[in-house]
């Protein structure tokens, strides 16, 4: 049976943003821009040179957060689209939302030298920094170059989606530990809005990288499976 989605490509893209204003970051990583007046979700993807089909996808397992093996078939996406819009991704928590929260953290915190606490946040902060760092810098490297040779029927023989797949972990999660050591333990004087502000980039930073994962454990990884397949069925 095919799989209803609640966002169609005749749909105007403003109103997926005004019903879902997080949608816009999937758009800025897809290289959509706005001021697209009444134009329908296919008309502006088509105009700015952008995958509709490969966006829909997203943006409807966003919404219901469910991707079956039968739904590759059905949304029809593209790998290449959806490999772009990971990388801009990683840009885009690597040279821009990570480093804006890091700037707010110092603003919101005294990380003078008397402060201990505050220093422990900031070196935490720092340190998960650096593993999601790692973490995506791998994927760019290995994984994506890995798809990009298979895409050319050329992969090689030491690598595969699966190796990608068996260490993939959730970046997301010392997020967590990091709000529980401001919330619980960090004595805040006056006002709590920086220190409230940060906090809540924070959350969404959080909620943002669990969607980014599991769009890449759920939709890319049995996307490149399947192609793997074919790959191997070809020769």
């Amino acid at each position: 049976m095919k799989k209803h989605y609640k966002y169609k490509e005749t749909d105007k893209m403003s109103d997926l943003i005004c019903e879902d204003y997080s949608l816009l970051t999937v758009m800025s990583r897809f290289g959509l821009s706005l001021g697209f007046g009444d134009q329908s979700v296919k008309e502006v993807c088509r105009t700015q040179h952008v995958d509709h089909k490969t966006f829909l996808a997203v943006v409807n397992f966003m919404e219901d957060g469910q991707f079956q093996p039968e739904d590759l078939e059905d949304s029809e996406f593209s790998i290449e689209a959806l490999m772009e819009y990971l990388k801009r991704a990683h840009n885009y928590f690597l040279d821009f939302n990570l480093p804006a929260i890091r700037r707010k953290l110092i603003e919101a915190i005294d990380c003078s030298a008397a402060n201990d606490v505050a220093l422990v946040i900031l070196k935490f902060y720092d340190e998960y920094v650096g593993e999601v760092r790692k973490h995506m810098n791998y994927e760019d490297r290995r994984v994506f170059t890995y798809v990009e040779s298979l895409l050319k029927g050329t992969p090689p023989e030491d690598y595969n989606i699966a190796v990608f797949a068996r260490r993939h972990n959730q970046i997301n999660r010392k997020l967590n530990e990091l709000k529980n050591i401001i919330i619980k333990y960090y004595p805040q004087k006056g006002s709590n809005n920086l220190l409230n502000a940060v906090l809540f980039d924070i959350y969404n930073c959080e909620h943002d990288l669990f969607s980014h994962c599991r769009i890449e454990d759920y939709m890319f990884v049995p996307a490149v499976l399947q192609l793997e397949k074919k790959r191997q069925n070809e020769k």
